[in-house]
């Protein structure tokens, strides 16, 4: 075999490998239904549920917005904590990296208020989250959350610019 091609065979190989043919791009997200259409509010909540449970990080990302803030309430020390969207995606990379299996079914929505415009909404919605570390380390936990969505236009994908989480863990 020559050098010039070893060296295309090669160059052939360096994309190919680069290449994941099963994760979807960010530019299809919202096109296909097998993670949901988060041009959607309902399919935000299923593209998010994908994320969780496919551990993808990519997706994930895409659904929140550059000023993302992550917010819950810690009970053992009795303060409101807050992130924003760099620690919200190391602390789920994070997550995504060390447990075996992630379970996230949303239940009913609870409230819910839109704008006049479509690129604004508010929506309270129940959960219930199964996280396993291993066979003998399962966490559940049941709650609620509320998510305020916007986007840009109204046919723009929605992205979380708050999650509140209101469990009571």
């Amino acid at each position: 075999m020559s050098r010039v091609s070893f060296f295309f065979l090669v160059a052939a190989l360096a994309i190919v490998a680069s290449c994941n043919p099963f994760a979807p791009s960010v530019s299809e997200i919202g096109s296909t239904a097998q993670f949901g259409n988060p041009h959607t509010v309902n399919g935000y909540f299923q593209a998010f549920q994908y994320a969780y449970e496919f551990k993808d990080t990519s997706v994930y990302g895409s659904l929140l917005a550059p000023n993302f803030i992550f917010s819950f309430h810690d009970y053992n020390r009795g303060v409101d904590i807050q992130w924003g969207r760099d620690d919200e995606m190391q602390t789920t990379a994070t997550l995504f990296q060390n447990v075996q299996t992630i379970s996230l079914l949303w239940g009913d929505v609870l409230d819910a208020e839109g704008s006049p415009s479509g690129t604004d909404s508010t929506v309270t919605r129940a959960f219930s989250l199964d996280v396993t570390f291993n066979e003998e380390d399962i966490e559940h936990a049941d709650g609620s959350a509320v998510f305020h969505l916007q986007r840009a236009t109204s046919s723009a994908i929605w992205q979380a610019v708050s999650w509140q989480d209101e469990s009571t863990f």
